[in-house]
This record gives C-alpha cells, structure tokens and sequence, in this order.
C-alpha cells in the first residue's frame, strides 16, 4: 500500500489533504461527518487578536460553477482559539494549521506571538490575500515589500512553518511570492479567491452589500493550477495548492503540477466528507499506478514537459 505521508519542508503530514481556512470552522461543523486526525490537517478559519464580526448579510452568493463569499473573516479571536478551539482540537487528534489575520503588521505579529507557545500548532498559514476585508489583508498581498514585512514579523514573533497565502488578484503574484520566501516563508498556499461579481436582476443591485466577493470552487481550478505549476517551476519549494477540489483527480492535478499538500474548501459545503473521499482516492491511484509514495508524483507533470517519461520511480 501506497505511503501517503507528506513532507511539507519542515512539517510532516499523515497525508496530503487538508481542510481549507474559512470552510470549515475551527472543526466542528464537520466532525460528526469524518474523522479530523485522518486528514493531513485542518486550517482553521482566519484569527485574529481580538474578535471580528464580518461583513453585513447577505454573505454569499452561488454561482453555476462556485460559490461568491464575502465574509469579511468573522471569527472569535485568538483568545477564544487557544481557550475554547484548539483544546477541542487537541482531543480529535488532528493536525492544525492557524491562518493568521490582521489590519497592521502588528496585528498579525500578535497572533503569532500568542501561538507561539501553544501546545498542539502544526504551522501558520499567513493570510494577506483575503479579498473581503478593506484594511488590511489584501493590502499586503499585492505589494510585495509590505508581503515581505509582515512575513518576517511573523516568522520572528512564532518560529513555526510558515505558508503565506497568496492572492490571485494580486498585480504581480510571482514577486509577492519570491518576496514572502526571501523574507522567511516555508512554503506558500496558492492561491486564494478571485475578485468576483453577481448583481440581483430583480432588485437591480449586487447581491452582496460588498458589491465584491472572493470566488472559490470548480470555476477557479484551472487557473489555481496555473499558480501552482508556474510557483513549483520557479521556486521548488512547499506548495500547499488549493482551488475547486471535489474528487480525488482534481488533488491528483495539483500533486502532479507541484503542490505537496491540497486543501478541500467550497466543495465540503455540499458534501462535508469530500476530504476524505480524497484522502482514499488518491491512496487508490497511487497504489493502482505502483507508486510507493505521495512524493513521487509531486511535480512529475512537469517530467512530460522536460521530454522525460513520467513512470514511478521504482519502474523508471
């Protein structure tokens, strides 16, 4: 049987799928529906120092092929996090990814610093691409000397793995990229929502009081695809790749483009134990290509562009 432990730089999985921030709590909701500790992880919805209440109602809006979302990351605060959540998630026994929010450097320094001595964190997963916040976050993610000044404060404030999350809408994603690395980033998650749009043709106004929201699902893909496969050629490092996830093919493209983890987001919505369909899945292709672990298919995509063959190492 194939060995599905992944190596994420420093961070060790029992697996390569994740539960994606925002999507599902701090883990609750869907507990009664899969086993947390059999998934690779849980990246738990944005934190920040104190609590945050979102954005006005409506918050979402699905579209043919996704789901339009503006929550404004609405969360509780670390405090409540290190008292009420994580120790919960202590006792599932699952592996925990914190994603960091924040409106100034400082900001998000503290919630680091309050991790930093938290039993039970894996890593932190920096968020500075959330499109649905006007301070803060999305001011980060498109400038890359910002990108770079919050990655180091929070990379000294917590000596945890880093993944920094990166924006799509960003003007230049690959300098934000090479400026988060530079600056002490373990590894990246790409890519997080595109700026979207739906308007009420009845009430001739957008649906969202926002006007804007963050477009997740099957529609983005294949243009996450394209992040992860551009990052895995240019950098070579941890890649946690994400975007319209539903089946165990759809993680198996992102392995295959360069990405060592998937996280599963908007597709838990309609069926809450679509992460670990994936985790059996993609142990199903593996073995039935004779692959002896996840690693090997990580970029092999690549191989075919390179004029190599792409077979399982043992049979290379």
């Amino acid at each position: 049987m194939s060995d599905l432990t992944t190596r994420l730089g420093p961070l060790t999985l029992r697996n390569p799928v994740l539960l994606a921030s925002g999507t599902a709590g701090f883990g609750r909701e869907l507990a009664e529906y899969l086993d947390l500790a059999g998934l690779g992880g849980i990246i738990v919805k944005g934190t920040s120092p104190s609590p945050w209440y979102g954005n006005p109602g409506p918050r979402t809006v699905e579209t043919p092929s996704g789901l339009i979302n503006s929550i404004g990351l609405e969360n509780p605060g670390l405090r409540h996090f290190l008292e009420e959540d994580l120790p919960w998630l202590r006792t599932q026994g699952a592996t925990v990814i914190v994603n960091v929010v924040g409106r100034t450097v400082e900001e998000y320094a503290a919630v680091a610093e309050g991790l930093a001595g938290a039993d039970g964190v894996a890593a932190l997963e920096l968020n500075i691409s959330c499109p649905n916040v006007k301070a803060g976050g999305i001011q980060f993610g498109h400038d890359p000397r910002l990108a770079a000044e919050v990655t180091r404060a929070v990379k000294a404030a917590c000596g945890r793995p880093l993944f920094v999350k990166l924006s799509p809408n960003a003007p230049d994603v690959p300098a934000v990229a090479e400026a988060v690395l530079e600056a002490g980033a373990d590894g990246l998650s790409l890519i997080n929502t595109y700026l979207a749009l739906a308007i009420d043709v009845a009430r001739l106004r957008p649906v969202l009081p926002s006007v804007f929201g963050g477009l997740s699902g099957p529609a983005i893909k294949p243009l996450a695809l394209r992040w992860v496969w551009e990052a895995h050629a240019r950098f070579r490092v941890p890649i946690i790749g994400m975007g319209g996830i539903r089946e165990w093919s759809d993680a198996a493209e992102f392995l295959l483009a360069g990405a060592q983890a998937v996280a599963v987001g908007t597709a838990s919505f309609t069926e809450p134990r679509t992460a670990a369909f994936v985790v059996e899945g993609l142990r199903k292709w593996l073995d039935e290509r004779g692959f002896a672990t996840v690693g090997e298919v990580v970029g092999l995509a690549h191989r075919a562009i390179d004029g190599e063959e792409a077979v399982p190492l043992g049979q290379s």
